[in-house]
């Protein structure tokens, strides 16, 4: 039976000469892998320029239960990017964001929520004129709502730590090395809290901003299991120095 679905892209992976395997997380059916044929031809009805990391897509889709593998009928950009693909420092951000997703989210089961959030993110990310070099950092703060692990904000001044491994602040510092001062715990909720479309107002010098980026990723790892290292993370850092 046929379905009409808007989809994330997460990953693809090669499954011979012509067609690939695609992971999507889906607005009606969670995350799903999806064989796509003819991909890399001429004239393939859905090119693999479609399935780029984090593209948004209108998908018509096969749906089996218990199928570890559907199949699409149709699928196309929407919206289609405009800057993603064509700004080194937008493609850098939006790979790196990519792989922390992938290592995040692997329920199958329907988020309609964090569907909204991923897509509209996505949207004004690459709509947005201005180059947000915080956006990363915002994104990844606010996908901790939907994840189950968002930090508690401080309530008394006398709590100068923020455990990382709680995600709360302490007024005593933490038996373990996973936790920051103060100020960069509120800077972290400060990410979480702020729109993104406000989200350039906040201003950070470069290697605070890297800090900041570490202790999301070591607050993730401690949250996420199986998360392991990300890959693109110095690369993510170089292009932003």
């Amino acid at each position: 039976m046929l379905y009409k679905t808007r989809g994330i892209v997460l990953k693809t992976i090669n499954y011979n000469e012509s067609s690939v395997v695609v992971q999507v997380f889906t607005e009606k059916f969670g995350i799903q892998s999806y064989l796509v044929n003819g991909v890399k031809k001429a004239k393939a009805k859905i090119p693999i320029n479609f399935l780029q990391p984090l593209h948004l897509l209108d998908m018509v889709v096969y749906h089996k239960q218990n199928t570890q593998i559907q199949r699409v009928s149709e699928a196309r950009p929407m919206p289609m990017f405009k800057s993603i693909p064509y700004n080194v420092i937008k493609n850098t951000i939006v790979q790196f964001l990519n792989e922390v997703l992938y290592k995040s989210i692997r329920q199958q089961h329907v988020d309609e929520q964090l569907f909204e959030y991923l897509y509209n993110a996505i949207s004004w990310f690459d709509e947005s004129e201005e180059l947000s070099v915080n956006f990363h950092l915002s994104f990844l703060m606010k996908l901790t709502r939907f994840l189950g692990f968002a930090p508690q904000p401080q309530t008394r001044p006398d709590q100068k730590y923020f455990d990382l491994q709680e995600g709360n602040f302490t007024s005593l510092s933490p038996m373990h090395p996973y936790f920051t001062d103060d100020e960069q715990g509120n800077s972290l909720l400060l990410l979480l809290n702020t729109s993104i479309k406000k989200i350039n107002e906040v201003r950070f010098t470069n290697a605070y901003r890297r800090l900041l980026l570490d202790k999301i990723l070591i607050y993730y790892q401690l949250h996420t299991a199986s998360f392991g290292q990300v890959k693109s993370h110095q690369i993510l850092e170089e292009v932003l120095s």
